[in-house]
């Protein structure tokens, strides 16, 4: 037996990675990869694999590891944001779902009970398959991916009362209250316990792991936390994987999570492969080849209603349009768990045969298709918001508050309102530069005018929207959303709008760089390439490098990386900045400190231009803005001086502003 296990896994990995080569080649989804992997190694293709039952067990490991780290990453605050999504969205997506795959069973003449069971099978998505592409496109925190979420939640909690309800669906009533009773006894003792112990237990375990410093027991305290929480939920009749969210989201709250991912992302992708390898190995090819157009028809159908239901149960909750169609589209397919049910509702009659091979199908197929589905649905939901459609459906049910005009001058657009949305809000606040919020998220749009903030609830890719914002008039934009798609989107729409707007974007990825510099990005801010840089500056700092030369490092690093981009597409460049047409230079500004070199003394005393190769542009003086100073003009304390040069030199300058190590440069 584990010669046979050992010698299928290594069946498995071998033509996984040479499918995996050519799929890339073709620039086709990995995941696609490891689906064919199994139809090629699988019972209905060569028939390489002999034990089909551990494969299927290394799955589930798979789908637990996944969803483990994907409740790492979102944290239990986020899960408490969404709760409304959870319980309305989900409510809608899958009642409208069952009722309407009861209906057309019931016109093909099936039993009610039976008809019931199959709208069960339809309403269920896969969570592995959508969070573990949400998760690769960085797209769990934008609001469809969030949205999405919340229904896939509601659907691994509600599947519990499904199979309960399987035997009555069969005619076997009389067994039905017995266990639903013990089931929802079982499900609140494992809930009760697993509150309990993320309170008081896991804490303290994990502590004690960490202070062993030893990397093995603090894995296997990790292992240990999510696999027992993962096996009370499925004690207690709820799904392994819910359960593994769960011991994700409690370990997230705790200062050893990354720690914990960190240990754990190997083994999830080794795992997760499994799981879409053991797709691949329920297609049978021989009944596809047998009936091709009923199971395409079929799987069309069911594409076309869980896009609806979907994209109705977001639509309903508030959030625009385009948005509902993404996350409407990413809940397409027909989930794993629908395969357990089918499982079960087979021992009660409710589906066999022909009929079961025929499920089998179209669920694998949908899966399959799924990789390709995600990736287009930004795009097909931007092309459904452009229909000749009612205004109140494409931006969303929630009516945006007007904004006086006379407000609307000269301001920043922030556009999210995440943390750096936040960030930004409050470093404007406390400048005195007045600003508007473009949300689409309807609960954080409700909190934060309570507070007094001017948040607008609005979709930024809709030009009625960023004109409502008063982006004519607006001197910046700052885009800070985790959708790369709406970005883009976003920045040609405002570079349309106000030729004169300088934009800057945040991204999470260096390869949008070019992209949103084409469409007219002023500065673009790539995640990646800003950590590296703080990383390494705080690295100088631990070996004791003078911060001058820190910040003149900063200032190289950035200027080489920022142009190296910029010049990919020159024709974009909008000299709405004078940095962007001498791009080897730069415009910054320093707050003059009591006690600096520079206190007290004529900007002709320093000789920045003639020895330092710096120029002062401007001074601002209290609410005077002085252009142009002479040679005479006397600095004082507190004074802010405009400087233009070479990075480096402006750099080397900066010790004249200070009065010791605490003081510096101050971003523009």
């Amino acid at each position: 037996m584990p010669g046979e296990l050992l010698s299928d896994m290594i069946i498995i990995f071998g033509i996984s990675v040479a499918v995996i080569i050519v799929f890339q080649k073709l620039r086709l989804p990995s995941l696609v990869g490891f689906v064919f992997t199994g139809m090629l190694a699988g019972p209905y293709g060569l028939g390489l694999i002999k034990l089909r039952e551990n494969v299927d067990t290394l799955a589930e490991l798979g789908v637990v590891a996944l969803l483990f780290t994907i409740g790492l990453e979102f944290s239990l605050r986020n899960l408490l944001q969404i709760r409304r999504w959870v319980i309305a969205g989900g409510t809608v997506q899958v009642g409208l779902t069952t009722l309407l795959g009861a209906l057309v069973s019931l016109l093909f003449g099936h039993p009610p009970g039976r008809s019931i069971f199959f709208g069960f099978l339809l309403a269920l998505s896969s969570t592995a398959i959508v969070m573990k592409i949400s998760q690769d496109r960085g797209e769990i925190e934008s609001p469809q991916g969030r949205s999405a979420l919340a229904i896939l939640i509601f659907q691994d909690l509600i599947v519990v009362p499904m199979i309960l309800l399987t035997p009555l669906l069969g005619g076997m009533a009389l067994e039905l209250s017995p266990a639903l009773f013990g089931g929802l006894v079982k499900g609140v003792a494992a809930l009760l316990l697993i509150v309990a112990g993320a309170k008081w237990f896991v804490p303290y375990l994990l502590h004690q792991a960490a202070a062993a410093r030893n990397r093995e027991v603090f894995l296997m305290a990790v292992v240990i936390i999510a696999l027992s929480i993962a096996w009370l939920t499925h004690a207690a009749g709820l799904s392994l994987a819910l359960g593994a969210f769960l011991a994700g989201l409690i370990i997230s709250e705790s200062e050893y999570s990354h720690q914990a991912a960190g240990h754990v992302l190997p083994f999830r992708d080794i795992f997760t492969s499994f799981f879409f390898v053991s797709i691949g190995m329920l297609l049978d090819t021989a009944f596809l080849l047998e009936h091709p157009l009923l199971i395409c028809a079929l799987v069309l159908a069911v594409l076309a209603v869980k896009s609806l239901t979907g994209t109705l149960a977001v639509a309903w909750q508030g959030l625009p349009l385009r948005m509902a169609v993404a996350a409407g589209l990413s809940l397409s397919q027909i989930g794993e768990f629908s395969f357990i049910l089918a499982k079960i509702g087979a021992g009660y009659d409710l589906i066999g045969g022909e009929t079961y091979a025929l499920f089998l199908a179209v669920s694998a197929v949908t899966m399959a298709l799924t990789p390709f589905i995600i990736p287009a649905a930004p795009r097909v939901g931007r092309a459904v918001s452009r229909l000749p459609l009612p205004p109140a459906w494409t931006a969303g049910r929630l009516t945006r508050q007007t904004v006086p005009k006379a407000a609307l001058k000269d301001h920043l657009v922030i556009v999210g309102f995440g943390l750096n949305g936040r960030n930004v809000a409050r470093a404007s606040q406390k400048a005195g530069i007045p600003y508007l919020i473009l949300e689409t998220n309807p609960e954080t749009v409700r909190r934060e005018r309570e507070k007094g903030e001017p948040v607008v609830y609005g979709d930024a890719t809709s030009q009625t929207v960023l004109e409502h914002a008063g982006i004519a008039a607006a001197r910046s934009i700052v885009i800070v959303i985790n959708d790369a798609a709406a970005a883009r989107r976003i920045t040609e729409l405002a570079r349309r709008l106000n030729p004169r707007i300088h934009i800057i974007v945040r991204t999470r990825f260096l390869q949008e760089m070019e992209a949103l510099y084409r469409l007219g990005a002023d500065e673009v801010i790539p995640e990646e390439f800003e950590t590296s840089v703080e990383i390494f500056s705080r690295v100088l700092r631990k070996y004791l490098v003078p911060r001058p030369e820190i910040e003149r490092f900063i200032a190289e690093t950035r200027a080489d990386g920022y142009e190296m981009f910029r010049t990919l597409s020159p024709e974009a460049a909008t000299c709405s900045e004078i940095s962007i047409c001498l791009p080897d230079t730069e415009v910054a500004t320093f707050r003059l400190e009591a006690g600096a070199p520079a206190a007290d003394r004529t900007i002709g005393q320093l000789a920045l231009r003639k020895e330092h190769g710096v120029t002062v542009l401007a001074v601002r003086r209290g609410g005077e803005l002085i252009y142009n100073p002479s040679a005479e003009l006397t600095l004082r304390a507190s004074d802010v001086l405009v400087v233009f040069g070479e990075p480096d030199r402006i750099a080397l300058v900066a010790p004249l502003f200070t009065a010791g190590p605490a003081g510096g440069k101050e971003s523009e």
